[in-house]
Order: C-alpha cells, then structure tokens, then sequence
C-alpha cells in the first residue's frame, strides 16, 4: 500500500525513472559503465577566472603575519570540519578490497554514516586552501592539496568504492577541486584528465537524480556544464555542457515555486541550490551564456524567499526540515550556521544588488563574479510558499508559521510548527535532523510532529512514515490569514480522523499569542501540544514555564478550559524533568548533522472532545530603549 502511495505521490515519471535506475544497478548493466579510457593526450583545463575578495581574507592576512600562519597551519593539519561542527581526519579509505561502486548501500558503509566517508571527500576544504593560497601565495597549500589528490585516486581509483557511488558527491568534488585549481594554478597532474573522469561518471545515473528531483539533481548538472566549459577541447565537451545546462535549468523551474519556495522543504537544501546557481551563473558567465528570464525569476524569487527567514544581524535562519549539514563552496570567512554569504551573493546575481551592509560575507560573491549580473528587483518577500513571517511591532522579536503546500516529497511532518526569535536568540526552536543514518532510534527521528512545536492527537503523526526519507498521506495546509502581526492557517493531516488543526498566531503586548484548535467529529480525542526550547535556567508553576535567557526572562503559559485536566511533561536529554519518562529523542536539538545538544522539550496532553481550544502564550522582556 505504502509502495503505491510512493508512486502516486511522485508520480509517473519520477517513479519510472527509480525503477529504470533500480534495475540497470541489480543487473549489472551500470558495471559495463567503467572509468573511461585515458585520453591521448590529457584535456587542455580552461581555468576559469574567479576574482578575489576586495578585502578579506587577503588583506586581512597579510596584516597580521602571525594570523596568516596560524591559519596556513590549519590548513595543513590534515583535518577538517565536517557539517560546520565535527573534527575529522581527511581520510577516504575503506576497509578491505573495493567492489564496483554499484554494491554499496547510500545509507551506511562498514557500519558508519556515510555521510562520514562522502563529506571530506567532497574536497569542500579545498576551497580553504585556495583563499589561503590567494592571501599569502604559499606554495605548500599547493603541494597539500596535490598530495591529498594522490591519496584519495589511490584508495578510490574511479568506479570503485562509495566515494564513486553518488553521481552527487562526485558532482561536487568536481566543482571544488575546479574553483581550487583555478585559483591556485596547476596543482594537480593530469587535471583535465581528472576533470574527464568525474564528469563521465556522472551521466549513467542521471535516472537516480530525475527521480530525487532535487538538490541531487541541480548538482549533477552544475558538474556536468561545469565540466563542459573547463575541458573545451574533450570530445564530449559540448554533450556534458549542453546537458547540463538544459538539465539545470529546467529543474530549478521545477524546483522553485513561483513564489520562491524549494521543493525540499529545508532551509539548508535551499541555500545548497542557490549556492549551486549561483556557480552555474559565474561559470556560464564566462562564456558569455546567461540563465533565461524564466530560471532567472524563479532563482530570483527563490533569494527573496530564504532572505525572508534570515536574522540580518546573525545570519542564522529557522532550522526548518532536512538539514545534513552541507556548506558547499565556503569562500567567506564566517560561521557555518551564518547564511548571508550565500544570500549576500545570491541577491547580488539575481536581484541585482546586496541585501546586507557590507561584511566578511561579501567574499562568497567577490570570488565568482556576482556583481556581473544584470539588476533585477531587490525585495524581500515577507514570507510565503510555506514558511509566513511575522515581525513584532513593539519588540526586537519576529516568528514564523509552517503551512505547506507540498509539491515534492515532505522531508519532516512539521506543518503549523511555530518558530519564534528575540534579539537573535531562537527561543522556539525546530529540532532539525541529527541524522539520516544513524541506529534506531535516531534514523532521522526528529523528523516526526511529535518533535516539533505543534499539536497531535491520538499518538498519530501529520504524515505516514515509509521509510528514512519518506512520507505519504501528506499533510496539506491551507494559509487563512497572513497580515504583518497576524497568522492563520490550518492542515489535513488527520483528516482520516476527520478532524482539521487550525492554528492562529499574532503579536500581543509584550509577546505572542498561539491559539490551537481541533474541528470535526465529536469522538473524544487524546491531544498533545509540544514547544521545544532552549537548554535555560528554567522554573515551572502550573501550566506556565518560566526561563532565565541570556537576556532576562521569558515566559510560555499554556490555557486550557476551566476544569479540563491535563498532564505537563517536561523532558531534557531524553530525561523526564517532570512527568513520565520521555521518548529517547525527546529534549534534543540538532543545529547541524551529527550533532545534537539537550533542550527542554514542554508538552501539555489531555482528553477532550474537538472545538477545544489551547492558547499558548509568550511573554518576553521590553525592547531595550
């Protein structure tokens, strides 16, 4: 039942071409695909031209010698930071002899995430070495990265082993290494040859990227044109750029709704496929090629939309669905969890102009041109295609409202979840992802309503899980009201209940107010109603929780009918604080992959008949004068 769900959810193309994948790997056709022959003699490499950053990080280097060794030597330390948080060796081995990549699983190799193995093999870190290598010219980064290549072809020479398995992952180890090379001059032997090898792995499983329809998919198109436009004089040049052009271009008029919002639902994701047109742009633009007017509006529309969730003054952004933790092409020196390089040079290629003042977060665009793109509108959407904005008219504190119309595949069931900030400090938080891989019960468990800050009944999710990545039976929400102060909207997602949640949110003196509410039939209904919040210094009384912020305290007080009783839970880490013992994934918040960090996970459940109503309401500090 759940298969047939799947395939009317995707539809007909996108399910024939899994099934077309599926069975060209079990039969063994895709091992008759095996690395190319070497070309005689080795592709001419065309380098690209990217311009270095007016100011940082040269400047700034070359100012502070002791700064610019210190951070050469980190370069060369042989690690790296996985997912913006995670220590790890640049290692890209696997124990024991390699197989052809086709008989390795996407989810866990030796027994680990492979996302462990995949992410310092994207030689995302290599961009690292280039900034380094632009500010101050020293030529053991060059060696580094020449003798790092040499390692990774030795223990994964191509078609064998994972790191060949995701036409993705080469896809963009192929971009890095053509930003590092260019920057850095010739580094690598033989890099068109290198260049070649990448670039032909990539078409044969295309099938795998139509059926994802998603970030895999605009990133194995980027390498493809990528690799068109670098290796002129290659016999496939032209097929490799002009697939990859046609292929990016009508996914992202695929993937970017009309209003800006991206099919997978995610914060992250959709900073991963601005990030990638912006490279497809700087590359084309050197050929003299510009995206059409339609790809243009949708990328266009697709800024506004992600600026719209992001604190100008921290960059940070709701961790809204999926978050695996990539950062592609990290050319500004600043935080991981900071999204305005991204956006800064988004908006400078597709709106036309910056939409931050001037920072370290210029780099991003300095490096590939952004600046070259012709002016567009510059706005900034309040906030729409699933994700409604509101700005507090008395406080330093604004809020968001998830109501989705899911077009692609739900990543969490998180429909009426409400994410609320103060002064830069995300008070109300989405649990984000952890991991995709992990043993149970953390494979990609905060995925699930129960973790978010909405309502449920009867134990059930918003959505049927079918798997790590899946659900069927999606949740529809429809928006009632969006003013500047003023939300309303409500989902289906237990219309099999035949009962619709409709949630309202708006400013009030001092704070917010959220009023949940359940209509339909008259069985009576067990219903839960969860905040997730910061690890704070906290004190409870009644329905009303009190906590001891960074900048002096808040409150959540939860309202039910006079004589309603209810039960409170209050988990930290797993661990019940008060009421009875908690979910092992319950008081946990992951702001990146692999890690998770305690929270304070707050529910109020009791019984009653639909048409009850529960306010939630928040009070917070006066704004500073």
């Amino acid at each position: 039942m759940q298969t047939l769900k799947t395939i009317r959810e995707l539809g007909p193309a996108r399910s024939l071409a899994f099934l077309a994948y599926q069975a060209l790997k079990r039969s063994g056709a895709y091992r008759l695909w095996g690395p190319p022959r070497p070309a005689a003699p080795t592709p001419r490499f065309r380098r690209p031209v990217f311009t270095p950053p007016r100011q940082a990080p040269g400047a700034a280097l070359k100012a502070a010698p002791k700064a610019a060794a210190e951070e050469i030597d980190a370069r060369l330390s042989g690690e790296t930071i996985l997912f913006g948080a995670v220590p790890a060796p640049l290692d890209f081995s696997v124990p024991g002899p390699l197989d052809h990549w086709t008989a390795y699983d996407r989810g866990r190799i030796d027994g680990r995430d492979v996302k462990f193995l995949w992410e310092p093999a994207r030689f995302g870190w290599a961009c690292d070495l280039a900034r380094a290598y632009a500010a101050g010219g020293d030529e053991r980064l060059k060696d580094f990265l020449a003798g790092r290549w040499t390692v990774f072809i030795r223990d994964n020479p191509p078609s064998r082993g994972p790191q060949w398995a995701s036409g993705q992952e080469v896809a963009l180890r192929l971009i890095h290494l053509v930003f590092a090379e260019a920057v850095m001059g010739p580094c690598i032997p033989d890099f068109g040859r290198v260049v070649a090898v990448h670039a032909a792995r990539i078409p044969p499983t295309l099938l795998y990227a139509y059926a994802q329809d998603n970030n895999h998919l605009l990133s194995e198109a980027a390498g493809l044109f990528t690799a068109g436009a670098v290796l002129p004089d290659h016999p496939k040049a032209d097929r490799w750029r002009r697939l990859g052009w046609r292929v990016f271009n009508r996914a992202v008029r695929r993937q970017f709704g009309p209003d800006g919002d991206y099919v997978q639902q995610s914060a992250s994701y959709h900073r991963l496929a601005l990030v990638l047109a912006v490279w497809t742009a700087a590359v084309a633009g050197q050929a003299g090629m510009a995206f059409p007017p339609e790809t243009a509006d949708r990328l266009a529309a697709g800024t506004r939309w992600l600026l719209a969730l992001c604190d100008p003054d921290t960059g940070r952004v709701p961790n809204l669905g999926p978050n695996d933790g990539a950062r592609i092409l990290p050319l500004s020196p600043v935080a991981h969890a900071d999204y305005r390089p991204e956006l800064q040079a988004a908006a400078r290629m597709f709106l036309g102009r910056p939409a931050f003042d001037p920072g370290p977060w210029d780099a991003a665009g300095d490096w590939l041109g952004a600046d070259k793109a012709g002016p567009r509108q510059a706005e900034t959407a309040r906030g729409s295609g699933g994700m409604i904005r509101l700005d507090h008219p008395d406080l330093d504190s604004h809020a968001f409202l998830r109501a989705a119309r899911f077009t692609g595949r739900p990543g969490h069931a998180d429909q009426l979840h409400v994410d609320l900030w103060l002064g830069g400090e995300n008070v109300a938080l989405d649990p984000g992802t952890f991991s995709y891989n992990a043993d149970p019960p953390w494979d990609n468990a905060l995925q699930t309503a129960h973790h978010h800050n909405t309502l449920t009944v009867d134990g059930r999710d918003q959505m049927t899980r079918a798997g790590r990545f899946r659900y069927v039976d999606r949740a529809q929400a429809a928006v009632l009201e969006a003013g500047p102060t003023r939300a309303a909207a409500e989902h289906d997602g237990y219309r099999q209940l035949g009962l619709v949640h409709r949630r309202t949110l708006g400013a009030v003196p001092g704070g917010w107010r959220v009023a949940d509410r359940v209509e339909g039939s008259d069985a009576r209904r067990e219903i839960r109603l969860h905040w997730l919040l910061p690890d704070w210094p906290w004190r409870l009384e009644g329905a009303r929780l009190t906590l001891d912020g960074p900048g002096g305290p808040l409150s959540l007080e939860i309202s039910l009918p006079d004589g309603l009783p209810f039960e409170i839970a209050l988990a930290r880490a797993g661990e019940a604080l008060i009421g009875p013992p908690p979910a092992p994934t319950m008081g946990w918040v992951s702001p990146t992959y692999a890690v998770k960090e305690p929270a304070l996970s707050f529910s109020v459940s009791f019984q009653a008949e639909p048409l009850v109503e529960i306010e939630s309401v928040w009070r917070f500090r006066e704004k500073a004068p």
